[in-house]
């Protein structure tokens, strides 16, 4: 009885193993994963990024000398003409001294004449003709640096504009370089935005730029590039600003309005497809980002090399490939703890019809 048994779960045993290796799963093992298709993303791709409008000038107007303010004569909001003589100081002691320096060149020109004079007739020495010409020189630049001084008292407009900002009033005093009055103008307005260092590496593919207000609805106005930062602020941020105009010529934003600029891409002309992928299919390595497919006959992976090109809001990733094609199937997510040529499983998507995953 017991030497049946043993032969009976021998028998048991190897019918178990035939059947396993006739289904192909004796030895192999596979990783469940969630996988998604590829899919084609339009032709144009857009970004969003909040603004501001700027005018196109702007400057802090200071006096280049220290002194008691005499006047101001513009107010906030007042309209300057470049030129138009907007601030001065109390220039007495300025006048003072370059009176005083004055009476010393003119003393000092009388005598360096007469040395010269006498050294072009062998009557001076050429050290006593050397200190002449030298010390006119001297004093020569000392009255010129007094009259600068005496004409820094007084502030012009260098551009027509309009008064912002009134920081000081009549018979205060202030320090050299201090700013008075702060001047806008332009005729056109323009718009500043901040790009992160993947939309600034990107900018060249951007084809145009228009922007929004909330306050001036249905009205889309075209953006023109100016300049852009060459070097990111500490929010590690780059600013660019764009010139704003007025297709119709009717309403135009005013300075300090916020805005919603809107950036076109235009289509990729390398060969290389613009592609939808889920965010957690696109991972790092070799300093290459790639994404596995799933082949579907082998129940393999293996990656292909994509260029990321845009993070959506949805959790998908726009990517740039010459490799992969739309419908192809990339593993969604766990990408970092798969390797290359490992079988996988596909898990099931989720459906509500079928709670549980039963049927």
């Amino acid at each position: 009885m017991k030497r049946t048994f043993i032969v009976c779960a021998c028998i048991t045993a190897l019918l178990s193993a035939c059947s396993s290796e006739k289904n192909g799963t004796a030895d192999t093992t596979s990783q469940p994963v969630r996988v998604d298709t590829v899919k084609l993303s339009c032709s144009n791709t857009v970004l969003q990024f909040p603004g501001k409008v700027k005018t196109s000038l702007d400057a802090a107007m200071s006096f280049k000398v220290a002194g008691r303010i005499k006047k101001i004569f513009v107010d906030e909001g007042s309209t300057v003409r470049k030129g138009q003589l907007i601030a001065e100081l109390d220039d007495t002691d300025y006048r003072i001294q370059l009176e005083a320096t004055e009476a010393e060149y003119a003393q000092i020109k009388a005598q360096a004449d007469r040395v010269i004079a006498l050294y072009n007739d062998n009557g001076a020495t050429p050290n006593d003709y050397d200190k002449a010409v030298y010390g006119l020189r001297q004093i020569t630049a000392k009255r010129n640096a007094h009259r600068e001084q005496l004409g820094y008292t007084k502030i012009y407009a260098p551009f027509d504009g309009k008064v912002q900002s009134k920081l000081f009033n009549d018979h205060e005093t202030v320090a050299a370089g201090m700013p008075v009055l702060t001047l806008i103008g332009g005729s056109q307005p323009e718009v500043e935005i901040f790009l992160s260092a993947a939309d600034y590496m990107e900018r060249s593919r951007i084809a145009q730029y228009f922007c929004e207000f909330s306050v001036i609805p249905g009205m889309k106005f075209p953006l023109k590039v100016i300049r852009v930062a060459p070097q990111a602020n500490a929010n590690q941020l780059y600013s660019m600003r764009l010139s704003i105009t007025n297709p119709d010529k009717g309403t135009m934003p005013s300075p300090g309005m916020s805005t919603l600029v809107t950036a076109v891409y235009k289509a990729s002309d390398n060969g290389s497809m613009s592609l939808i992928v889920p965010s957690g299919a696109v991972f790092n390595t070799d300093k290459q980002e790639w994404v596995y497919v799933y082949d579907t006959s082998k129940h393999t992976i293996s990656r292909r090399e994509v260029r990321l090109v845009q993070l959506l809001s949805n959790e998908q990733s726009i990517v740039s490939s010459s490799t992969l094609r739309v419908g192809d199937i990339v593993i969604a997510s766990g990408t970092h703890s798969l390797k290359e040529g490992e079988m996988v499983t596909p898990i099931n998507p989720y459906s509500e019809t079928n709670v549980g995953g039963i049927l």
